[in-house]
């Protein structure tokens, strides 16, 4: 196949000249096809590649900077993974920033009068422990209020242990939130939330039946046990009336009844509270 060469138009201006390898001239007619085929915008026929891409690169780096990864970013964006990659750069630099930052913030002083970093806390507790330092890893990204969580993972006894913690990069502020972070920086543990429960004072509310106790039986002599009947087996299990806190009347005596008291009211005893009974009278002397 010969490669020509276009000269330019012919002087009537309805062809173009165009000239071979060898000398050759040829003419090609000014056609509105030919027209329309070259003043079409390039590559207008080849669809892009991410046509059909939703995921803008803001988000793909708004989801990196709250700690997706590459794979679940692009899943749920339809993009490929090399696509996410192109735009984490600045992402992954942040992250990297932050926990340096996290790292080396100073916890304390030693015995010489040496600052200890948040990184040499945590990595001396753990070597104390016969954990190797080298296979830590460190991880970090933004919460939706702007604090960072750091995460760091070591291997211990059941493969691998996990301590979190929170980080104000503004206020310089380093805060446990789990247990394993307070024990690496020796803070008391995190206050955990509580949720609140109702208690039903009826005792044959379905809530207090798992509270009933049944008592094994006192295994005797061979001569003297007699196994239960079947109407003893299929009795109800007793019903234990619960205490309450419920003031109780009483006779008046003489004395009060001239005075026109005509009831008393009395607290009951701890006996009553705890186990439902009323203690017994001491005889007065």
């Amino acid at each position: 196949m010969s490669e020509l060469r276009l000269i330019g138009k012919t002087q009537d201006g309805n062809h173009l000249e165009l000239v071979d390898g060898d000398g050759a001239h040829y003419l090609i007619r000014l056609s509105d096809t030919l027209r329309a085929t070259v003043n079409q915008p390039r590559l207008t026929s080849v669809a892009p590649v991410d046509a059909a891409e939703t995921m803008s690169v803001k988000e793909i780096q708004r989801r990196l900077r709250a700690g997706e990864s590459f794979e679940q970013v692009a899943r749920e964006g339809h993009i490929s993974v090399d696509k996410v990659d192109r735009f984490s750069g600045p992402i992954m630099q942040e992250r990297e920033y932050i926990l340096d930052r996290a790292r080396e913030l100073i916890m304390r002083k030693d015995v010489h009068r040496t600052d200890l970093t948040f990184r040499d806390v945590v990595l001396a507790k753990l070597a104390a422990r016969g954990v190797n330092t080298d296979e830590v890893s460190w991880n970090t990204w933004r919460l939706v209020d702007g604090i960072w969580h750091i995460e760091l993972h070591y291997p211990n006894r059941d493969g691998n242990g996990v301590a979190t913690w929170n980080f104000d990069l503004a206020r310089r502020a380093l805060d446990a939130s789990d247990d394993n972070g307070a024990w690496l920086i020796d803070e008391d543990a995190p206050a955990r939330a509580s949720t609140p429960g109702i208690i039903y004072a009826e005792p044959a509310h379905p809530s207090r039946l798992d509270e009933l106790v049944v008592q094994p039986l006192s295994v005797s002599t061979p001569s003297s046990f007699s196994a239960p009947t079947e109407d003893a087996l299929n009795e109800p299990a007793p019903i234990v009336e619960t205490p309450r806190l419920a003031v109780i009347r009483e006779i008046p005596t003489a004395a009060d009844a001239e005075d026109g008291i005509t009831a008393r009211a009395k607290v009951p005893s701890w006996d009553e509270i705890m186990f439902g009974r009323k203690t017994e009278e001491t005889p007065e002397d």
